[in-house]
């Protein structure tokens, strides 16, 4: 121990005086450091944790690949090795003694682009600092570990030089170091699995970003460690003292295989996707940590208030302050200015009822349709659209979950989602022309896969349970059809309220289906959360209205999908032709649905809808009943029946609201504020309000005047990131 440690001693005194070794650990990354900091703006947002992750990394490749083992070369050739062949010393101790001068050699660095990156640009100190810390010795020494390999099978200087080359060159371009691995293509992505360095990359950015710890990097952090091991071992069996020595060319060989711990891991991440997964949610959390100020706007806050000319200042995916009048300079805010003059920034648009496993229309042929693929398309319309949370109310449970990880944990962009898992209905009475028409896959799981059908109440519980135990956001049931496209006979009362107590009992809102008054009633007797539809074929009985008013139950009308069914019917394809639909909605799904809205083979299911006793006005007269009483209303659309296209649905609902007789404000606040208190998550959206995610809606006009403003959308920020509509569809 004493000789190694006089060795360790000797080592770092060399290394102070060795130009080469200073250049690689300081003032190489320094300078990376601050012309990446220029390059990518750091003093803007989050850009410096992209900065800092890069240039880290970039230090790691040069201590290790030139610092370790270039040196090792040169000592080699000068003889400096030569020196300890005739003392009672090892390879091991020489090699081991390399590896931890070169770390703590480094890691001075490191603090010091911690220190700049908070000193001069506002880098919070990363959450996890030790765990950052000690991934980063174990990657300084595993790549060192990989430089003095290098350096044990190459017979002169300028045979390492043309093997560290390529290998240098290769990590620092396909590990996302140079280029974002996101920005691949998808193949591509697939070969940096391979890349030792992008293992310090998703690393490094985990714990910088999102305060990760080793724990949750396990598999990098044992590959590092294995290289290590596999490396100095090698190494000792391969060391030379002197450069008259020389080596054979196959022994290069041993370079794969201290690589063989990353060959594996890349082999089953290239399986399982995780990390480039994870490389997707860091370049979309970069994103949405840049900062914005929205200047010279209209505010429409969401509860009422309404600020004429004022600012939102964005930072870190939260409104971080809201000015009124005057804002301070962009600039000195170190923020991007979006100007919205002329223009009227909203919280995002909320429609709380949609069926993602509808398409809104037909297909001419059904074996083209990919339902996992239309439903990802469906969250990235509805955000092209400025609705940027939906709830799906009688779905797949599991499909719908995996969709909910994939957009709302930030590997895809679209719509916040929602869900409240399959229908709880009563047996029997399932499935109308519309359904018939569906494709036969679709309809032989129908039942099993979006309903429950309870015998019992001890049924009807478990059944809840097992949707509360899988994380759903709420519950539906269903009293009677008051919406074509399916038909269900009425539910048990008992079982229902079976239902409706169970699932308050594992803190789940209930919304319930309705067609007509009695429906109503009886919904709101068992202690609904929010009606859904209403009626649109009697009136409401005021003492109803009362009830839901004292109970404080929500409101749903739907009117979007009574005037589709209407349409569809008569065979008008105005609905079809709106600005917003034709711009989200594929060209098959447009023409099969116009086809099955005029060819006559269709007739007979469209005379089926068109003798549906239901009336648009009758639902406006309940509607406004329902305002006039102080009810909390919100908007739902249905979309996913007939001619309720995906996307801008919470528009047209508008639209058909204060063709009613609902004021605009009144229409937006359910469009916002009430409808994220339906779904509760009115903590952290439906309001411009400081500290709440920073999701919001900038349209062209004053949609408070004219309500058809909320169409001409200029800008979306979903958690912050400034949504690129004109490419949201390419997502990979």
């Amino acid at each position: 121990m004493k000789a190694f440690l006089a060795l360790l001693k000797i080592d770092l005194k060399l290394a102070r005086r060795n130009r080469a070794v200073l250049f690689f650990n300081y003032l190489f990354p320094l300078f990376f450091f601050f012309v990446f900091a220029q390059m990518f703006h750091a003093q803007q947002g989050s850009a410096i944790l992209q900065v800092v992750t890069m240039v880290v990394v970039f230090g790691i490749l040069g201590n290790g690949l030139f610092g370790a083992g270039m040196r090792a070369v040169q000592d080699r050739e000068e003889n400096v090795l030569r020196r300890f062949k005739v003392t009672p010393i090892t390879p091991l101790p020489l090699l081991c003694a390399s590896m931890i001068t070169g770390v703590l050699l480094y890691l001075p660095s490191v603090v010091i682009i911690l220190f700049l990156a908070h000193q001069f640009y506002g880098m919070a100190v990363p959450s996890d600092l030790v765990s950052l810390m000690v991934f980063i010795c174990l990657g300084a020494a595993a790549f060192r570990s990989l430089g003095l390999i290098i350096a044990a099978v190459v017979n002169s200087s300028q045979e390492s030089n043309i093997l560290i080359q390529p290998i240098y060159m290769a990590m620092l371009f396909l590990s996302g170091a140079t280029i974002p691995v996101t920005f691949m293509p998808h193949w591509l992505q697939n070969v940096t699995q391979f890349i030792p360095a992008t293992y310090l990359m998703t690393g490094i950015g985990g714990m910088v970003q999102r305060g990760e710890s080793l724990a949750e990097n396990w598999q990098p952090v044992l590959a590092l460690i294995l290289t290590t091991v596999v490396a100095i071992f090698i190494g000792t069996k391969l060391f030379r003292w002197e450069k008259e020595e020389k080596i054979r060319a196959s022994a290069k060989l041993w370079v794969l295989v201290v690589l063989l711990p990353f060959f594996f891991l890349g082999a089953y991440q290239a399986w399982s996707q995780h990390d480039l997964v994870k490389a997707r949610i860091l370049a979309r959390d970069l994103e949405r940590g840049r900062s914005w100020l929205i200047q010279n706007a209209r505010i429409f806050v969401g509860n009422g208030k309404v600020i004429e000319s004022g600012a939102v200042l964005v930072r870190d995916g939260k409104i971080a302050e809201i000015y009124e009048g005057t804002s301070p300079d962009a600039k000195a805010l170190r923020a991007e200015a979006i100007d919205a003059a002329g223009k009227t920034v909203l919280p995002g648009l909320i429609d709380t009822h949609v069926h993602l496993g509808g398409p809104g229309g037909f297909y001419d042929d059904w074996s083209k349709f990919d339902a996992e693929k239309a439903n990802e398309r469906e969250l990235e319309a509805y955000l092209y659209s400025g609705v940027t949370a939906v709830r799906s109310v009688g779905d797949k449970v599991d499909d719908l979950l995996q969709l909910r990880q994939r957009f709302n944990g930030g590997e895809m962009l679209g719509s916040e989602l929602f869900l409240c898992g399959p229908l709880f209905t009563a047996e029997g009475g399932h499935g109308t022309e519309y359904a018939k028409n569906m494709p036969e896959m679709a309809r032989a799981d129908f039942n099993a896969q979006f309903l429950r059908i309870p015998k019992s109440a001890e049924e009807a519980h478990k059944m809840v349970d097992d949707l509360a135990a899988k994380k759903v956001d709420g519950i539906k049931g269903i009293l009677e059809s008051g919406v074509p496209g399916y038909s269900f006979n009425r539910m048990n009362l008992d079982l229902l309220r079976a239902v409706v107590e169970e699932a308050h009992a594992k803190k789940l809102p209930v919304s319930i289906h309705t067609g007509e008054a009695r429906d109503v009633t009886d919904a709101v007797s068992l202690g609904a959360n929010s009606i859904e539809h209403g009626s649109f074929r009697d009136d409401i009985p005021a003492a109803t209205i009362a009830e839901m008013k004292t109970k404080g139950i929500a409101y749903d009308p739907t009117l979007s999908v009574v005037e589709a069914l209407s349409d569809f019917s008569k065979g008008n394809i105005e609905l079809l032709k709106r600005s917003l639909v034709q711009q989200v909605t594929t060209k098959e799904l447009l023409a099969g649905t116009e086809h099955a809205a005029t060819s006559p083979e269709m007739q007979k299911m469209r005379d089926g809808l068109s003798h549906y006793p239901l009336s648009l006005e009758q639902g406006d007269r309940n509607l406004i009943n329902v305002w006039h009483a102080g009810v909390m209303l919100v908007t739902g659309s249905d979309a996913g029946n007939p001619f309720v296209f995906h996307g801008p649905t919470v528009q047209r609902e508008i639209e058909l609201w204060v063709a009613a007789g609902i004021p605009s404000a009144v229409a937006l606040q359910a469009a916002t504020s009430n409808a994220a208190k339906l779904l509760r998550a009115d903590q952290r959206i439906g309001t411009i309000e400081k500290g709440k995610d920073a999701t919001l809606l900038i349209v062209d006009g004053n949609p408070l005047q004219d309500v058809h403003a909320l169409s001409s959308i200029s800008v979306v920020l979903l958690k912050g990131e400034r949504v690129s509509r004109s490419t949201l569809f390419e997502q990979k």
